[in-house]
C-alpha cells in the first residue's frame, strides 16, 4: 500500500471519528439499557477437534512466502458435538510456521442445543504447533443456535487434533 493510500485512508478515518464516537455515545446508552434489563448469561464449551482429512491447493508461489487455500474437514467432541468444514488461506513461510485466515460452518450442537453456525478465525502455526481464535459470525446461528454470539479459539499439534473452546452467550 503506497503513502499515499494510507495517507487518505488516515485521513478519512479520522474525519470519521467525532461522529463515530458521538453515534457509538448514543448506542452505548441504548445498549446500557437493554443489558440492565435482559442480563446475558456466557457459557463455556469445549471440545476435542480432530481432522478428519485436508487438502491444500497453492494459489501463489512465485516468490516466499507461498500462498494455499486450505479445504479441512473437522469433528468436534464434546460440549461442542458436531463437523464443520473450513476453508483457510495460508500463508506459509520458508521455516514451515505459517499464519492463516479462516471461515467454517458448524453443524451439531452446541450445550445441547442443535444447529449450525459460522466460525471466523485466525491461525498461526509455529514448530509443529498450531493456535487460534475464533469468534461467531453475528447473525450466522440456525436453529437452536440462532442469536448465538461467543468467542474462543483451540490449541493442539498441528494435524494431531486440538484442544477447542468457545465463550458464547444468545442475544
Amino acid at each position: 500500500m503506497s503513502v499515499r493510500t494510507i495517507a487518505s485512508l488516515t485521513i478519512f478515518c479520522l474525519s470519521m471519528w467525532p461522529r463515530a464516537s458521538a453515534q457509538s455515545g448514543k448506542e452505548a446508552n441504548v445498549n446500557t439499557a437493554q443489558s440492565q434489563a435482559k442480563p446475558r448469561t456466557r457459557a463455556r464449551a469445549k471440545a476435542k477437534i480432530t481432522v478428519q482429512s485436508s487438502q491444500a491447493q497453492p494459489y501463489d508461489q512465485t516468490v516466499s512466502p507461498a500462498l494455499a487455500e486450505i479445504h479441512i474437514s473437522e469433528k468436534f467432541t464434546g460440549d461442542i458435538d458436531g463437523e464443520s468444514l473450513v476453508r483457510a488461506l495460508q500463508v506459509q513461510r520458508q521455516d514451515r510456521s505459517a499464519s492463516m485466515i479462516s471461515v467454517q460452518r458448524f453443524r451439531g450442537t452446541l450445550g445441547g442445543r442443535t444447529g449450525t453456525f459460522v466460525l471466523q478465525g485466525a491461525e498461526t502455526v509455529e514448530n509443529g504447533k498450531i493456535k487460534a481464535t475464533w469468534l461467531v459470525v453475528p447473525g450466522s446461528g440456525t436453529g437452536d443456535l440462532s442469536g448465538l454470539r461467543g468467542e474462543g479459539g483451540f490449541e493442539g499439534q498441528f494435524g494431531k487434533g486440538s484442544d477447542g473452546w468457545l465463550d458464547y452467550w444468545f442475544e
